[in-house]
């Protein structure tokens, strides 16, 4: 299993190796998942990019951390030093929601590293008050019982009602909610997620050509945010990919592919 030693941590990732473009293109997870959330995409770019995925700390296969927060400030600190490990040098950088925060942190700190950003499901404001007392019983229960009793609360927040819907994507539901209750300390990177700072004020710092998307079923970030988000950074352009929700990624992978290989491209 391919390990990397960064920022005092173990991180997984995975590294297709050179494309035809000779462009990178680096893919940041959100909260639960691994590198599994952009598999689609990566099968369908490696042969032009060289594509790198890692799972952040306390998540998916990565080392474990003893932080009772795996704050984002951290989250973005051990992407800067994979980019830098790896010398991958300017970078397309792809993030979903936790990752879309890191992927923000690094294109207003860092700009000479991205060329292009690309931001799915994910804002640039702090967890919305409303979801915090919910989201924290949550991750206790889970911490405390297991993921037995929250799994299926959990998928309704992670995934579409269209794709819940779908008789005929129940094996895929099932292999996704097990994927995101695969971390019994995932309540570590949860703290983060919703403790972190906002970082609209960094806006304005982002240069980079910039796309933002958004599934139209999405109640964790709302196309609403998304838009907000697409708003306040210069020349972004806005995508809302239908029958989606929190993970369009594996939810409408074509439909997001074709998305961000139009914009790269």
């Amino acid at each position: 299993m391919p390990m990397i030693d960064v920022n005092g941590t173990s991180l997984y990732y995975e590294d297709t190796g050179p494309g035809s473009t000779g462009e990178t293109i680096v893919w940041s997870h959100g909260l639960l998942w691994g590198t599994e959330l952009f598999e689609p995409q990566i099968a369908a770019l490696r042969g032009r990019y060289r594509c790198v995925a890692w799972d952040h700390r306390g998540q998916g296969r990565s080392a474990p951390d003893h932080r009772h927060t795996i704050d984002m400030e951290l989250v973005w600190q051990d992407a800067l030093c994979l980019i830098e490990r790896l010398q991958l040098g300017a970078v397309h950088f792809v993030g979903l929601s936790m990752g879309g925060f890191t992927g923000l942190r690094m294109a207003a700190r860092r700009p000479a590293l991205v060329k292009k950003l690309v931001i799915i499901e994910s804002s640039a404001q702090p967890e919305p008050i409303e979801n915090v007392g919910r989201y924290r019983l949550l991750s206790a229960v889970n911490r405390v019982i297991g993921s037995g009793v929250t799994k299926k609360r959990v998928a309704q927040i992670m995934l579409g009602k269209t794709i819940l819907a779908d008789p005929r994507r129940t094996a895929d539901v099932e292999r996704f909610a097990a994927l995101m209750a695969r971390r019994r300390d995932i309540w570590r990177a949860v703290n983060g997620v919703i403790d972190r700072a906002g970082v609209e004020c960094e806006l304005p710092q982002i240069a980079a050509p910039t796309l933002v998307i958004v599934g139209d079923e999405d109640v964790a970030t709302t196309p609403q945010k998304g838009q907000a988000l697409a708003d306040g950074i210069a020349g972004a352009r806005f995508v809302v990919i239908p029958r989606a929700g929190h993970s369009s990624t594996v939810e409408e992978p074509a439909a997001v592919t074709a998305a961000i290989e139009a914009f790269l491209t």
